[in-house]
């Protein structure tokens, strides 16, 4: 799947990845890959390409076309995350996923229903932290769909042997729907390719931890269609 997948979407891919080992967690998860998609806006707004050129070919030096193809089009979702005022908001969006992390993967709305059956998680979150110090229930790799990193002493927790790159953090069970879920909708919209503006719609076309903080500062998988197809009629 991942020769589908445009210059654009192989940076987000790895943008999350980097964005995991910056804030030591044990997965790549849905909140990596929004704030990857975010990235993206940076270069977009600037007028320049958020890939640093626009690379057409693969590391054995064939040309891949239907990457050819999707790239020609730039970065789609950071055009539309930008016309949905998302990137003026990424501070905002950056507290809100914070947030749902401290909290161990609840979500703002998932707090909502949990209050309304009496269960105040921020003062179990408080609780917690006061026993075991802030930001506990994110240290304790929380993420929904999380795999358990490994435990100390064994040998894939022991520092890499000279010469070897360390291993790369797994991708959440959740991350991993949405890099399927973005073949599906390639697929449903009969596109050959699989762009940044795919992996955007994954994120928001079920419920999850991206998908609520998006739509909490207004940004929906019927926004983003809606500005996708807005884009190409315009192009």
């Amino acid at each position: 799947m991942f020769e589908r997948f445009t210059t654009s979407a192989r940076e987000v891919v790895r943008g999350a990845v980097r964005h995991a080992e910056d804030t030591g967690a044990d997965t790549v998860g849905e909140a990596e890959l929004l704030l990857a998609l975010l990235d993206r806006t940076d270069g977009d707004c600037k007028g320049g390409s958020a890939t640093g050129g626009n690379r057409t070919e693969d590391p054995g030096g064939r040309k891949d076309r239907s990457r050819t193809r999707g790239d020609r089009k730039g970065s789609p979702a950071a055009e539309v995350l930008t016309a949905l005022g998302a990137h003026g908001r990424r501070a905002s969006i950056e507290r809100a996923l914070a947030e749902v992390r401290r909290r161990g993967g609840i979500t703002g709305a998932d707090a909502e229903a949990l209050a309304g059956l009496g269960i105040d998680v921020d003062e179990i979150v408080a609780r917690v932290e006061e026993a075991h110090g802030v930001g506990a229930l994110a240290a304790a790799g929380s993420t929904p769909g999380a795999t358990p990193g490994p435990t100390a002493g064994s040998a894939s927790a022991r520092a890499p042997r000279r010469g070897r790159r360390p291993p790369r953090r797994p991708f959440s069970r959740e991350a991993k729907s949405v890099l399927e879920r973005s073949l599906r909708i390639a697929l449903a919209r009969g596109d050959k390719y699989i762009g940044d503006e795919h992996l955007l719609l994954a994120l928001t076309a079920r419920p999850g931890v991206a998908a609520h903080v998006l739509a909490d500062h207004d940004v929906t998988y019927i926004q983003v269609e809606r500005a996708l197809t807005a884009r190409a009629t315009k192009g």
